[in-house]
Order: structure tokens, then C-alpha cells, then sequence
């Protein structure tokens, strides 16, 4: 399993960009892609991720980007988004994309996201 991370950079507080990750291999709709991040000083934190099941999908997200911070996911492409909208300095942190089939835990090149005040 690869995962290709892309987007993130520097970002005034209140911005919206977008995160991808399109991964590639082994893993599959019903196998959990997301995104975590890390900022300087604390440990990893999970900020959301998605599973497809049949004809409905499942989602998480962290309690601090509930609102702000949406996830999608192409099956057929095996791509995943991360839409996180009025972003603020708190948001800043390395994000990490991440996908899980059989028992592992694969991941992407982090992709920074700084956000000013």
C-alpha cells in the first residue's frame, strides 16, 4: 500500500484548503483512509477518516473539527479529501494520511499545515 499525500501549506486563520491522499495497492473501500496530524509537542491525533460499507460509508472526526473539517472519498479512485474550513493557529500541525487493511497501518508523507493569525 503507498499513500500520496498532497496540499497543505501556509494559510491565514479562517482559510479553507483541501487535502488529498490518493492511495494505491491493497486496500480497499472497506478499509478505513483518513487523516491524522500531529503538532509540535503532542502526540498524533486521529482527525478523521472514512469506510465504506455496501451503499453507506462511516465516518469519524475529531471532536476539535467537528463543523469545520469535512471527509470524502472516491472508491473507485481510492482517493480521500480533507475539506477543513475556518482553519485556526490550533489547526497548525504535520497531517498525515493514513489507510488500515489487515491488521496494518499504513502511512503517507505528512504535509505541513500552518495557520496565522
Amino acid at each position: 500500500v503507498q499513500l500520496q499525500a498532497s496540499g497543505g501549506g501556509a494559510v491565514q486563520a479562517g482559510g479553507s484548503p483541501r487535502l488529498s491522499c490518493a492511495a494505491t495497492g491493497n486496500i480497499f473501500s472497506d478499509n478505513p483512509l483518513g487523516w491524522y496530524r500531529q503538532a509540535p509537542g503532542k502526540q498524533r491525533e486521529l482527525v478523521a477518516s472514512v469506510t465504506i460499507f455496501g451503499n453507506g460509508r462511516s465516518t469519524k472526526y475529531a471532536d476539535s473539527v467537528k463543523g469545520r473539517f469535512a471527509i470524502s472519498r472516491d472508491s473507485v479512485e481510492n482517493t480521500v479529501w480533507l475539506q477543513m474550513n475556518n482553519l485556526q493557529p490550533e489547526d497548525t500541525a504535520m497531517y498525515y494520511c493514513y489507510g488500515s487493511a489487515n491488521g496494518l497501518v499504513y502511512w503517507g508523507q505528512g504535509t505541513l499545515v500552518t495557520v496565522s493569525s
